[in-house]
């Protein structure tokens, strides 16, 4: 437990450090007496899981911990607030485009301007977003409301992951709660939201190329899980975790 506090006591530090570097930069600006003036945007490449899905400061699903990045955004005349509706990291682009006079290339940006809710002080956004992971792990996610669907296609060697797994990122933000067998309904709705839109991206965006999830599956898997398990399912057997080994080496026996 000691080791684990650590690791939160170092992202903790980590923040405050990045924090205070940026109350610098903000604090000079004022100085100079152009802050107002200055349009600044802090944001991520991904989140960090601690215990989501059994995942410790990493980032290997296509989970709220992961996908769910910052987004704080300083632009002369916006009020401060806090805006919560569903957004893209790609939708950035698209919001400082309008926002700074310019037209929003619709031809070939997916990105969707949330400038009218912004400035109107709403929280306007998406019905859902459709979330991937195909570096630790080959997973899908679909974020609505209040709830997020993960469609696992191999789980990179957790064997808790079950192929399909729900949870209700309001009142579990941890994502402890698996859903999937109460709410069947839920999870079928899910399911074919998923289906339809990775239908409609393969037309559209790649055609014959093919699912890219599908080319790293029949790669082998996610790259950096690919010719560890032999030495996974040691460790596990070692350190009282064989009834998981087993489970591993049961559902990937050509790994094994």
């Amino acid at each position: 437990m000691d080791a684990v506090k650590g690791i939160f006591d170092g992202y903790d530090v980590g923040v405050r450090y990045a924090d205070d570097a940026v109350g610098t930069i903000m604090n000079k600006l004022d100085d100079l007496g152009v802050l107002d003036d200055t349009a600044v945007l802090i944001s991520s490449d991904h989140g960090e899981a601690f215990g989501e899905l059994g995942v410790y400061a990493d980032h290997q699903a296509a989970d709220e911990a992961t996908c769910h990045i910052p987004a704080i955004l300083h632009w002369p005349g916006l009020a401060p607030r806090v805006y919560s509706g569903l957004r893209y990291h790609l939708d950035l682009a698209a919001t400082v485009v309008d926002l700074a006079g310019i037209t929003v290339p619709t031809d070939w940006w997916s990105g969707e301007s949330c400038r009218d809710a912004l400035e109107a002080g709403t929280d306007a956004g998406r019905d859902a977003l459709f979330l991937s992971q195909g570096a630790w792990s080959c997973q899908r996610g679909v974020r609505w409301g209040d709830h997020l669907y993960l469609r696992t296609f191999h789980d990179g060697y957790h064997p808790h992951w079950d192929e399909e797994m729900l949870f209700d990122i309001a009142a579990d933000p941890h994502e402890v709660d698996d859903l999937t067998s109460n709410e069947p309904a839920m999870v079928a709705r899910a399911a074919g939201m998923l289906e339809e839109w990775t239908h409609t991206q393969l037309e559209i965006a790649l055609g014959d190329l093919g699912d890219p999830m599908q080319i790293v599956l029949d790669e082998g898997g996610p790259f950096h899980v690919r010719g560890h398990l032999p030495a996974y399912l040691q460790r596990l057997r070692e350190t009282g975790r064989a009834g998981w080994a087993d489970t591993l080496a049961d559902r990937f026996p050509h790994d094994a």
